[in-house]
């Protein structure tokens, strides 16, 4: 079976919600997807983590064919994030962001990672992904995560990366920053002119759209009823689409479309716990009724 090599954050999260405050949980960008990914297909992790890390919390991941020889550590304490979310859980202020370790970190790629087929590079510096796309051999396909901060930050060196890769995830404010665009449809084409063939606009509680060659297809949001902890969302959703994708093997529109819809699933149970707790429950039997659910909701 082919298998996706993730390159991103290994965190420890402490969240505040009108309900429960949770310190010192797991988080990250690469624990995220990886708990979604896992769920269809072997994942290799590309990291960081410090002396203070404790290997244990990664046990269940280890279970699920997750692969962690591409974790480094380094003396130091692990990446350290802290938010708070108000009663709209779209909006959450961060309260602190230590990177520690992670501040200095440089992705090795194992010799036995370079041939993974599939890539994802979540939100890291853009240089630290041409670094990590210049050590591998012709992924089949590769989608890096962004975000305003090196949209306003390290512009050109973002647009050069974007160059590089066939998709993009990217949040619907951060789409419209990173071409000057005040309309959506003209943002993805313009993004696509950039060289992806794959957009995904994330939409927060309003679904994603997918652009593939300016093709366009919309998913709303799975109805949550009960949001617990939105932190990973955004990740989650990108593990279940890249996990999906990989599992099919094939990048064709039509998977393209079914593995927003799969990602979109893994994101609603995401944020119904905290932390990756709810991940670390859930089935692909579960997810696989909610994906039929989704269905049901939008056929006509």
């Amino acid at each position: 079976m082919d298998s996706v090599l993730v390159v991103g954050s290994v965190a420890y999260d402490s969240v505040e919600t009108p309900e429960k405050k949770v310190e010192n949980s797991l988080g990250g960008s690469a624990i995220y997807f990886s708990a979604a990914a896992s769920l269809f297909a072997p994942v290799k992790v590309v990291g960081v983590v410090g002396d203070d890390f404790n290997w244990n919390d990664i046990a269940f991941l280890k279970e699920r064919d997750v692969d962690f020889k591409g974790m480094q550590q380094a003396p130091g304490k692990t990446f350290r994030w802290g938010g708070r979310y108000e009663k709209d859980m779209n909006y959450r202020k961060t309260l602190y962001t230590d990177l520690n370790v992670f501040e200095t970190f440089d992705p090795q790629i194992p010799e036995a990672y370079k041939k993974t087929p599939f890539l994802f590079l979540a939100n890291i510096q853009p240089q630290l992904q041409q670094c990590v796309l210049a050590q591998m051999a012709r992924p089949r396909f590769t989608m890096l995560d962004t975000m305003n901060f090196w949209i306003e930050g390290l512009y050109d060196a973002l647009i050069e990366t974007i160059k590089m890769v066939d998709g993009i995830v990217i949040n619907e404010e951060e789409a419209l920053e990173l071409v000057h665009e005040s309309n959506l449809i003209r943002a993805m084409k313009k993004i696509t002119a950039l060289g992806p063939r794959v957009i995904i606009v994330k939409k927060g509680e309003h679904g994603a759209m997918l652009s593939v060659n300016n093709s366009y297809f919309f998913a709303p949001a799975y109805p949550v009823e009960n949001v617990v902890d939105p932190t990973g969302a955004g990740d989650s959703f990108a593990g279940g689409f890249m996990g999906y994708l990989t599992k099919q093997g094939e990048v064709t529109e039509s998977n393209l479309r079914k593995a927003v819809i799969y990602g979109s699933a893994v994101a609603s149970f995401c944020v119904e716990g905290f932390s990756v707790s709810r991940l670390q429950k859930l089935s692909l039997q579960e997810l696989n009724a909610r994906v039929a659910e989704f269905k049901r909701m939008v056929e006509f």
